[in-house]
């Protein structure tokens, strides 16, 4: 049986609005806002685990006592300067952690968001986010988007389901922690039924467990059919060498329930943190293929990168 995280301590920060170097072409973020640090979804592959924040993460969990005042005044300096841009909640952890029923506290930032008109894209694992639905929707109808997306973007409010299998059992080894994928699905196609952009982070994919050809075609079948606009596949990587990073802990469920993969596992990762080259480009040239025979594209909106970035 899990143990239950502890709760929460309240901590002070001197910001919660974090601008971004620039724009990532998958997740359109101008801004970040986490409102918690630590995450109790204990994902074992999560890309944080390898340094001091990684550490036990579902036991250190805080939550951003005075976020929302913070956020306001952060916003109005932003907004009155026209500096209007996605606000990506959130990078580091997910927004709608269990303890987010009793605390409230993104409810309460999507409230100063609204108040500013800032559009929003929502990245979660968690079946919570139906709560705020209408807060959601009221950004959608009234967030002003950056001059440059406005041509190419008609949502303000983007909310997208992190997913790394569809399989309940093989999310419950890795993502032990998380609503299961099945939920996360039927709260997608809840989502898009109500008017929402809404697709698919598809990362990290696990090697020769959710990235299988058989695996992959059902995955994306399964978010076409649920409505997905869009998917953004990847890779996995993995940190670290103690106790609580994702490496060690990763290899520990491969040998616990995959020994049969051990000795690939150890090939994949002997000379980096990432995948190989040929492994990723075939990974990648795979999805392409599926995405191009299900409509379904690898991008929100199609957008001019900087060539130096």
């Amino acid at each position: 049986m899990a143990v239950p995280p502890n709760m929460p301590e309240n901590i002070q920060v001197k910001t919660i609005l974090n601008k971004t170097k620039r724009r990532d072409p998958w997740f359109l973020d101008d801004y970040t806002v986490n409102p918690y640090s630590g995450c109790s979804f204990n994902c074992l592959y999560c890309y944080i685990r390898g340094s001091r924040y990684g550490e036990h993460m579902e036991q250190k969990l805080s939550v951003k006592a005075n976020a929302v005042e913070l956020l306001d005044k952060q916003l109005f300096n932003r907004a009155k300067k026209g500096q209007f841009g996605i606000i990506v909640l959130s990078s580091a952890t997910d927004p709608y952690l269990q303890f987010e029923k009793e605390t409230e506290l993104t409810r309460q930032l999507l409230g100063v968001i609204l108040k500013h008109r800032f559009p929003i894209h929502v990245i979660t694992k968690s079946d919570l986010v139906l709560r705020d639905l209408d807060l959601l929707q009221q950004i959608n109808e009234q967030a002003i988007l950056p001059a440059d997306l406005a041509p190419v973007l008609s949502q303000k409010a983007i909310i997208t389901f992190s997913f790394s299998t569809i399989d309940d059992h093989i999310a419950h080894i890795f993502e032990p922690g998380a609503p299961p994928p099945s939920t996360r699905l039927e709260t997608m196609r809840t989502v898009i039924q109500s008017g929402f952009l809404s697709g698919v982070s598809l990362m990290p994919l696990i090697p020769y467990i959710s990235d299988t050809g058989e695996h992959l075609e059902k995955m994306v079948a399964t978010f076409k059919e649920a409505g997905a606009g869009y998917i953004f596949p990847a890779g996995i990587t993995l940190f670290g060498n103690g106790p609580s990073d994702s490496k060690t802990l990763v290899f520990r469920a491969i040998e616990k329930h995959y020994p049969q993969l051990v000795e690939k596992y150890q090939r994949l990762f002997a000379q980096s943190n990432g995948l190989p080259a040929y492994y990723s480009g075939a990974l990648s040239k795979k999805m392409k293929e599926l995405c191009a025979n299900y409509d379904l594209p690898q991008h929100i909106a199609q957008i001019k990168m900087d060539p130096e970035s």
